[in-house]
């Protein structure tokens, strides 16, 4: 039976129209760049289904939309079993909705939003944003970010070992960041200058699964 391949579930309900697309760094660095609204709000991450191979679908692979490379040619082997496993999967749409997510989570953890938390992470990686809020509420401190742009967005890696797949992107952005005391003085950081933001992010699913959704299985700085 054909399934919507969605990276998250529910995030219509659980985030609705208030999300906007954001980047940032990793867990446990309250006071480093992370996130901000861009303009554009964007759509519900839903892919093409399962078993239906996709207009432009790229099993015959093409590393570039116009001028934006969606893959390291290392992570071509691991593209082309994932096809062979799953003929809806679409890199294209991928790289966009991964995105998407990747700022949706970001924006949940500013916001302290532990339930969408973990409806978007594995309990690994959502146990790593709840100590940080932890953290972050005891001291009493807010964090208020703005994106200036996203510089790059690229799969870097794709494992497959049956029935698991595990896509790692790479998020470059320039991004402006502030945290606030509870008093709400800026305390560290500054929203009129951008810093330069590189993070890799691993989405997982069982493609054998009747449940369709991505997850965020670990976060981390690029070297």
């Amino acid at each position: 039976m054909s399934i919507d391949i969605i990276i998250l579930a529910a995030i219509a309900a659980f985030l609705g129209l208030r999300l906007y697309s954001v980047l940032g760094k990793r867990t446990g660095h309250e006071q480093e760049p992370m996130a901000g609204p861009v303009e554009q709000t964007p759509s519900p991450l839903t892919f093409p289904k399962t078993g239906e191979p996709q207009p432009g679908n790229t099993v015959t692979l093409d590393p570039r939309q116009g001028h934006a490379k969606l893959y390291d040619v290392a992570a071509e082997p691991g593209i082309r079993m994932l096809l062979g496993a799953d003929r809806g999967f679409d890199v294209t749409r991928f790289v966009e909705n991964a995105k998407m997510a990747y700022g949706m989570v970001l924006e949940a953890f500013w916001k302290g939003e532990r339930e969408d938390l973990k409806m978007l992470c594995d309990a690994d990686v959502y146990g790593g944003f709840a100590a940080a809020l932890d953290a972050r509420e005891e001291a009493g401190e807010t964090l208020d970010n703005r994106l200036v742009r996203i510089e790059n967005a690229v799969i870097a890696d794709v494992e497959y070992d049956t029935p698991m797949a595990r896509i790692t992107m790479r998020f470059d952005a320039d991004i402006a960041a502030v945290t606030r005391n509870k008093e709400g003085d800026v305390i560290a950081g500054s929203l009129s200058d951008a810093v330069e933001t590189h993070d890799i992010w691993t989405f997982a699913r069982d493609v054998n699964s009747v449940d369709p959704h991505w997850v965020l299985v670990e976060t981390d700085e690029a070297t």
